[in-house]
């Protein structure tokens, strides 16, 4: 995989991997498809549930975009106290090289409080943009 970034919030710990994805980029100009891993780690002693993502994806060429929705990749999962859960996602660029940071609302299972958790800034470069 590629880069790797780390960030934690009330005791959830987020881990993002980003990795350029050439199989599924079209030659000469894109757009470019970054496929990410993330792990989520619930360091609480109670359970929480994942309600909705909010993204914020920036293209070198300064264009950006937001997406919101609820969950992640369908999904509202509920992660136990000590648990984890993992998923994979992609985002397409239309440069070679990007990066996206974002939030997660999260919810005490114990309580119903509602609280937000960063996702930290992850960046997207395809390899051969280094050389």
């Amino acid at each position: 995989m590629g880069l790797m970034t780390t960030a934690v919030t009330e005791g959830i710990k987020i881990t993002v991997q980003s990795k350029f994805e050439p199989g599924y980029t079209l030659p000469l100009g894109g757009p470019f498809l970054f496929a990410y891993h993330i792990i989520i780690e619930n360091q609480n002693p109670f359970p929480v549930q994942l309600l909705h993502r909010h993204w914020f994806i920036f293209d070198s060429n300064g264009a950006q975009r937001e997406v919101q929705g609820k969950g992640v990749v369908g999904l509202q999962p509920v992660i136990e106290a000590g648990a984890r859960y993992t998923y994979n996602s992609a985002c397409d660029l239309f440069t070679e090289i990007g990066k996206m940071h974002g939030t997660y609302q999260m919810r005490r299972l114990d309580s119903s409080h509602l609280f937000t958790v960063v996702v930290p800034e992850f960046r997207m470069e395809a390899p051969h943009i280094l050389n």
